[in-house]
């Protein structure tokens, strides 16, 4: 199931969100403009390698910059066009009204968040992977937790196997998506290739990141109602 457009109305101008898309987008234009050894350098220095975050908690001798500063870089570079616009279109479609409903600086904070949560149970789940992960994907499963539990009746007009478009409600859009990427999770953990020595998708960011929001978006304080307008 694609998702195309939702119904759920906002009362104010996504700043952080446009700017969110806006960044992930002119980063990965700077990455096409690399030559293939560059790039595979840039993505070494600012993806998440599992192994360089667990060798420091293991006593190895590894620079806490290298380890550490990626969980926030790796939010923002993708791997393909195809990888950046799935990602953004989701964010489009449902960024803009957790924003709404936390206002500009705390969607930010909250945005950090639920991404660095993704990034530590990928770490968890892969502690030996030497290959670096990249992506929005875990901030933005963390959204959309947020909206499974703001706006569950909300309607998602959905693509279904590319064949119908159907209004969906989102907890049946999001709660399938949820699913689909633990199942996909569980089986590659029990797998024998490891993921020390190929890529793949991150499924256990995705899982991190959507529970953290689910979690974390009504312990998070709402903006405050005066400050809103209708926009849409």
């Amino acid at each position: 199931m694609f998702p195309l457009y939702d119904d759920a109305p906002r009362y104010s101008t996504p700043y952080i969100n446009y700017f969110l898309l806006a960044i992930n987008t002119l980063v990965f234009l700077f990455e096409l403009t690399l030559p293939p050894r560059a790039l595979d350098g840039f993505i070494m220095s600012f993806g998440t390698v599992p192994a360089h975050v667990t060798g420091i908690l293991h006593g190895a001798h590894i620079d806490p910059v290298t380890a550490f500063v990626p969980l926030l870089t790796s939010m923002f570079l993708h791997a393909s066009w195809g990888h950046l616009i799935f990602n953004m279109w989701a964010l489009y479609i449902f960024g803009d009204n957790i924003e709404d409903y936390l206002g500009h600086f705390r969607y930010l904070v909250f945005y950090l968040i639920v991404g660095l949560a993704a990034d530590l149970l990928h770490i968890v789940m892969n502690a030996d992977a030497t290959l670096p992960s990249v992506g929005a994907s875990g901030a933005i499963a963390g959204v959309m937790g947020a909206y499974f539990i703001l706006y569950p009746s909300a309607r998602v007009l959905t693509w279904v196997f590319f064949i119908v478009f159907v209004w969906l409600p989102a907890w049946l859009v999001l709660g399938f998506w949820f699913i689909g990427q633990f199942l996909s999770g569980a089986a590659t953990a029990i797998t024998t290739a490891s993921q020390t020595s190929r890529g793949g998708i991150a499924f256990w960011a995705h899982v991190g990141g959507f529970v953290a929001g689910l979690a974390l978006i009504k312990l998070f304080p709402t903006r405050p109602r005066r400050y809103r307008y209708f926009t849409r």
